[in-house]
């Protein structure tokens, strides 16, 4: 008997580390292209979003452009691949979106520019954006959906906060690329051809995502419960819009510290591609050293008092870390501290975050509901900040914008957080 209990838990075991390996590599994937799009806004700018003629400031804006639009069709993706996730499982959907996902990074990679195919080249590069839009939104919920219910009772913060942990680890892997590829490589040859090794390095990763996906097991949650009665309509979309406001403030000020910031600090205070780059990977190293811990310490304390903190922090401290960024006589080694802080603080929302949203649905619309609330929240917040942000520094000459658009988007997840049941959800 002893024996047979032993295997079983080994069994159960293998089956929650396949789980979270298999959930956590889409999400690498995913945030790696992300972050590498952003890191190579203003090459990419250049090659695809300037005719002859154009100025720098409107080929970025363009840049960002079609980068927002690819977040809006994350919803779109979310609702598709979620209402499939929640009827035929997780497992099949998952290997699915992780598919389109490879091929529309790598061909990215192989697109001809505008130099060579003139208008063509900008509609191409969106069209594949928008195919990515679509499979990140269904890589979310799935993702979150695996991790949580294959948790032990009392981990769902833990485990969930593996997700929040691969988005920093890809954004990191894109910084640390560019960073290598913009010290290896003459700026000619960044231009050239250097920009492309990021979006065609995605094809090994893809596959050995599929290879993981492929041996993964279906839920137990799922087996049990896919023939339980769905909740009306209005509730489901009334919970989903309370989800997206409680990670606003994660969303936006995540994608400005961690994303939009390289193309800020050069585009605005004159930083060189290499320094912003450093100061990215100084971010996103904070934002995953705090995920973990967090995602932990919510298991214990509950979800609310771990993001409201993080939410709290970022009101605060964004405008004076602004502040610091842009005064000359701060050393860069303060600057760099600051930057790596600002990270921090994004990562007491984003560890717990992926476990609340899954405890706000029943499974039979778990994949589709947590989805759906990530997408959209992501799709305004987090795929427009670097629209807005450029637009409005562009239109008003206020280098603070990225402060006050990060300060005012926490300010309502505080409230939307404020009012969440103080409760240790296992």
């Amino acid at each position: 008997m002893t024996l047979f209990f032993g295997q079983r838990r080994v069994v159960r075991d293998a089956s929650t580390t396949r789980a979270v390996l298999a959930g956590s590599v889409g999400n690498f994937i995913e945030w790696y292209e992300f972050g590498v799009y952003g890191y190579f806004a203003t090459v990419i700018a250049a090659r695809f979003f300037t005719p002859e003629g154009g100025s720098e400031a409107e080929a970025l804006v363009k840049t960002y452009a079609s980068f927002a639009l690819a977040f809006f069709f994350r919803p779109v993706g979310a609702a598709l691949f979620g209402r499939l996730g929640d009827r035929v499982g997780r497992r099949p959907v998952l290997i699915l979106v992780v598919l389109l996902m490879t091929a529309a990074t790598t061909l990215i990679g192989a697109l001809p520019t505008y130099a060579t195919v003139g208008a063509l080249a900008p509609w191409l590069l969106t069209l594949l954006r928008v195919l990515q839009g679509l499979s990140a939104g269904g890589e979310f919920g799935g993702a979150v959906a695996v991790m949580t219910e294959f948790a032990p009772p009392g981990r769902r913060g833990l485990y969930g906060s593996w997700q929040s942990f691969t988005v920093a680890l890809g954004l990191l892997g894109g910084a640390g690329v560019a960073a290598l590829l913009a010290s290896l490589l003459t700026e000619d040859q960044l231009g050239d051809w250097g920009w492309r090794v990021p979006f065609l390095l995605t094809l090994p990763l893809g596959l050995a995502a599929l290879w993981l996906r492929l041996r993964l097991d279906e839920t137990p949650a799922f087996r049990r419960e896919t023939a339980a009665v769905s909740p009306p309509a209005g509730e489901v979309a009334r919970t989903v819009a309370l989800g997206a406001a409680r990670i606003m403030g994660w969303a936006a000020a995540g994608y400005t510290f961690l994303v939009v910031l390289p193309s800020y600090l050069q585009s605005t205070l004159d930083a060189s591609f290499q320094q912003a780059l450093i100061a990215t990977v100084l971010a996103n190293a904070g934002f995953a050293v705090t995920i973990v811990p967090a995602g932990l310490l919510s298991d214990r304390v509950g979800r609310r008092a771990v993001m409201l903190t993080g939410a709290v922090l970022v009101v605060l401290l964004a405008l004076p870390l602004l502040d610091l960024l842009q005064d000359t006589g701060t050393s860069n080694s303060v600057k760099g501290a600051a930057v790596f802080g600002a990270g921090a603080v994004v990562g007491l929302m984003a560890g717990p975050g992926p476990a609340m949203l899954s405890e706000l649905f029943p499974t039979n619309v778990r994949y589709t509901g947590l989805g759906l609330a990530y997408a959209l929240s992501n799709a305004v917040f987090s795929g427009c900040a670097g629209l807005i942000i450029t637009e409005t520094v562009k239109r008003t000459g206020n280098v603070d914008i990225p402060g006050y658009y990060a300060a005012a988007t926490c300010a309502v997840s505080v409230l939307a957080l404020a009012g969440t049941p103080k409760r240790k959800a296992g």
